[in-house]
């Protein structure tokens, strides 16, 4: 009986690598939330319109979204490390050029490349990483301090951007990057190791088209569903994106070496990954917006106080990931992965219960949860993702990943907002005076207004209804999103069932 030899143990100095690819996915996800405080500096300097004030903060997110298929693809076929220290470079540029933009329609353009440059950082650091770790232990620890990474840079960017701004001008917010993107660029040819598809062909540009045309159309279609409700350009675009989507699909499979291997879509293992986690994605953004809401809205909370309320939860978030290698270890990844949505499901069920009287203090315990359970999602499911594809496709197979939280995010925004709005208005508007505009109290921040505006007791009683209102509908949506966290764990726990792992470790779901 031939037993395989021991996987290669980790250096010190793919540990070392592993911090300097950590540091660039932080400052990735600080860019996504960062320019947030900045937008009333930004409205009075430059002036722009509505729509140009629109796209500085959302170009960024709708091009790394774009290009993910891409950018794997080519890191696959040029080079993982070359592509990210070119992405880095491009970064770290843009960064500097978006700092002293001189119109809004420079700094929309700056945003836009920041965008296409962020796009080589996720997978090009998540394929390297399968090329530096393979131990499974070490590599599942290594791609939780990689998703850690991510969750520390959407804690600190509002921290770090909120205090830039209280001492210098706003674009010091982007010349946060510089220094990180200038260490990678000096410490990656040293520590990063370069790898390459050696049978790789060449890029078919017609798939580069479609894809960047299909993810950002079904994208921008999502957000403005999320925006205006249903209107007929929300609906045609998303369409014509899923669409452009379908030709994408059936056009790989013609393909030697297509951007998409539809192959990786039938296997259990890959599927059941990245299905429970676009579905876990869906639900937890989804509900975000709401949450956001309620802190300041219903309690009252100021927005420091309400961000400091989200930051257990991300420290959780954290936490777990840091601690899923250890718990695979005991349990199995299969057991860990359900085990997690599970942990996830029963913190959407105290979020539910919200609106009682210890309504903050079950809200951050939930979202306590929610992240605790979440983060082993994420580890474990980018894992079974990047490994169930033959190395030299490393690139892409993250790159999918990647996709599919952009899409699912993007399209729990879309759900979510629509269905809270849906819940709200149908418990708020049935019980007002005749008379009254309904689009002045359509939402919760509306109904506020407009209540500060009437006289006292009439302006407390809507204040009152419409945080009811609220309260429920954040109640209905916390429970679809456990609905839907359950039924990922049961696809999870059908799909993942697979025979005893190595060392008496159970990987069958229990």
């Amino acid at each position: 009986m031939n037993i395989a030899p021991p996987a290669p143990r980790a250096t010190a100095r793919d540990w070392v690598g592993l911090a300097v690819i950590a540091l660039p996915c932080a400052v990735y996800a600080m860019d996504m939330t960062v320019l947030n405080l900045a937008l009333p500096t930004l409205a009075a300097t430059f002036r722009p319109s509505a729509s140009q004030l629109l796209w500085m903060v959302d170009i960024y997110g709708f091009l790394v979204a774009g290009f993910l298929i891409t950018m794997g693809t080519l890191g696959d076929r040029f080079g993982r490390r070359r592509l990210l220290l070119i992405g880095a470079a491009a970064f770290a540029a843009a960064s500097t050029l978006a700092a002293f933009a001189d119109s809004a329609a420079m700094l929309i353009a700056m945003r836009a490349l920041l965008g296409v440059a962020g796009a080589t950082l996720a997978p090009s650091t998540l394929s390297l990483i399968r090329n530096m770790f393979h131990d499974d232990t070490q590599r599942q620890f290594a791609i939780g301090v990689w998703i850690a990474s991510f969750s520390v840079g959407g804690v600190i960017g509002p921290l770090v951007g909120g205090v830039l701004l209280e001492w210098f001008w706003w674009g010091s917010v982007f010349l946060v990057a510089v220094p990180v993107m200038a260490l990678l660029l000096l410490l990656g040819p040293w520590l990063l190791p370069e790898y390459r598809d050696p049978q790789a062909g060449r890029i078919d540009l017609p798939s580069v088209g479609l894809s960047l045309a299909a993810v950002l159309s079904v994208v921008y279609g999502l957000k403005r569903l999320a925006e205006h409700g249903p209107d007929a350009q929300a609906l045609l675009t998303a369409a014509a994106g899923v669409l452009l989507g379908w030709v994408f699909v059936r056009r790989q499979a013609t393909l030697d070496y297509p951007l998409l291997d539809v192959a990786l879509l039938r296997q259990r293992r890959f599927g059941a990954a990245i299905a429970a986690y676009g579905l876990s994605c869906l639900a937890m953004m989804g509900l975000f917006i709401s949450i956001a809401q309620y802190l300041q809205g219903v309690l009252g909370l100021s927005p420091l106080m309400a961000g400091l309320a989200t930051v257990p939860s991300s420290l959780a978030f954290a936490v777990g990931s840091l601690g899923t290698a250890w718990a695979t270890r005991r349990w199995g990844p299969s057991a860990v992965f359900v085990r997690g949505l599970l942990l996830a499901a029963a913190g959407f069920g105290l979020i539910a219960l919200a609106g009682t009287a210890w309504g903050l203090g079950l809200l951050v315990g939930g979202t306590v949860l929610m992240g605790l359970g979440m983060a082993p999602v994420f580890a474990v499911g980018n894992e079974m993702i990047i490994t169930s594809a033959p190395a030299e496709r490393a690139g892409a197979a993250s790159a999918l990943s990647e996709t599919s939280a952009e899409f699912s995010g993007a399209l729990g925004i879309a759900l979510f907002g629509s269905l809270g709005t849906a819940l709200y208005q149908a418990r708020l508007l049935p019980g007002l005076a005749a008379g009254t505009d309904r689009t002045s109290v359509a939402t919760l921040g509306a109904a506020l207004d407009t209540a500060q505006a009437l006289p006292a007791a009439a302006g407390e009683a809507l204040r009152t209804a419409a945080r009811a209102a609220f309260v429920d509908a954040l109640t209905l949506a916390a429970l679809a999103a456990m609905a839907l966290v359950l039924g990922a764990a049961w696809l999870a726990a059908r799909l993942l069932r697979t025979p005893a792992g190595p060392q008496g470790a159970r990987t069958t779901p229990a």
